[in-house]
């Protein structure tokens, strides 16, 4: 008997963007927002279990690095987000640094549910994930934003930020001058009344509410900067550090701040906190989340948001669009595995009667 439920769902580059054309934008931004934030509420280790990623890391024929994010919810299914990272990807080849796919596999049988792009998906995670930390670590009546790295993350970074926060002016620096001249531009479908201004990156740290760090600085160049003053109140989002030896932050501003990792094992060797004592670590996200009012008094304080990216971020973000891509009738249900009517003979297909006419 072949199982009727044999049908994977598959959501190319341009499905993802059907789904984000047809749903709306901001509206995106705040569901995402939302059931992230609930699904770290939710988190226990006894029923969803998340080891650090793994993978394989190169210099030749260019530095880069292709890894696995898995992530086990016990008894419903397992998802597996592979991302490729390639900073010379934008000059040489142009294609975006982060490439991924995301899958949902049924842990009853190991039926692959669900293959989307994860492109966007992986942006559009990171600037949520920052939105969850900032809401939290951050002062409520912030108002400006600091962007050091002006590529595809700091527009994901934009506009979840500006879905918690009165963003009304943003700072913006980067060593790439044509992506620092580009970003209002690329900003604009953001509808955002907001003021973007060219800064150094002190300028950056001292008139900022919140900075978002997000650079391809290369593998043992950070810090992106030292001995600069920064205002005693300052959240930043640290979400450039996804590499062992890349760091963005100064040990002296980390060690000055509670920082806090999305995932602790992963981040000692990827994130900002593989510079740190690990009693020098502050809470996870998922404390903070669970726990807010103890971490109060990080609004009045700096704060670090170590953002190495954590597994349940994709499988909520993959679980949303699938649920959307359904719903509005969007992507491929492709029979992608090879279900015969006898399980147990793999030959089973070349039993088949022979037409008469090839006899």
């Amino acid at each position: 008997m072949v199982s009727q439920n044999n049908k994977t769902l598959v959501l190319t580059a341009i499905d993802v963007q059907t789904v984000v054309e047809r749903y709306g934008l901001d509206k995106l931004m705040d569901t995402l927002i939302a059931e992230l934030n609930q699904a770290i509420a939710d988190f226990t280790p006894e029923r969803i279990d998340i080891p650090a990623r793994s993978g394989f890391h190169y210099d030749h024929p260019y530095s880069g690095l292709v890894e696995w994010m898995p992530v086990h919810s016990k008894e419903k299914e397992v998802v597996i987000k592979v991302v490729g990272y390639h900073p010379k990807n934008p000059v040489e080849f142009d294609l975006p640094t982060i490439l991924s796919t995301i899958s949902s596999y049924d842990t009853t049988t190991g039926h692959l549910k669900g293959v989307v792009d994860g492109v966007l998906l992986t942006a559009l995670r990171t600037g949520a994930a920052s939105a969850v930390a900032s809401r939290l670590l951050a002062d409520g009546d912030s108002s400006t934003l600091g962007l050091i790295g002006c590529g595809a993350q700091a527009v994901t970074q934009l506009h979840g930020l500006s879905r918690v926060f009165d963003i009304q002016k943003v700072f913006i620096y980067d060593s790439d001058e044509e992506a620092m001249n580009s970003l209002p531009q690329r900003c604009e479908m953001l509808g955002l009344n907001v003021e973007f201004i060219q800064a150094d990156m002190q300028t950056i740290l001292t008139k900022s509410d919140i900075v978002c760090t997000a650079t391809s600085i290369d593998t043992g160049a950070g810090p992106l900067f030292s001995k600069l003053e920064v205002n005693p109140k300052l959240h930043i989002n640290a979400v450039g550090s996804d590499f062992p030896g890349k760091i963005e932050l100064p040990l002296e501003l980390l060690e000055s701040s509670l920082v806090c990792p999305d995932f602790r094992e992963q981040a000692i060797i990827e994130g900002e906190c593989q510079q740190m004592k690990t009693s020098d670590i502050g809470p996870e996200l998922v404390e903070v989340v669970q726990d807010p009012s103890k971490y109060n008094y990080a609004k009045d304080n700096l704060s670090v948001f170590d953002s190495t990216g954590w597994a349940l971020e994709d499988q909520v973000v993959m679980n949303l669009f699938l649920r959307l891509a359904k719903q509005l009738g969007i992507g491929n249900e492709l029979e992608m595995e090879s279900i015969l009517e006898d399980a147990k003979n793999p030959y089973h297909f070349l039993l088949k009667e022979v037409p008469a006419e090839l006899k």
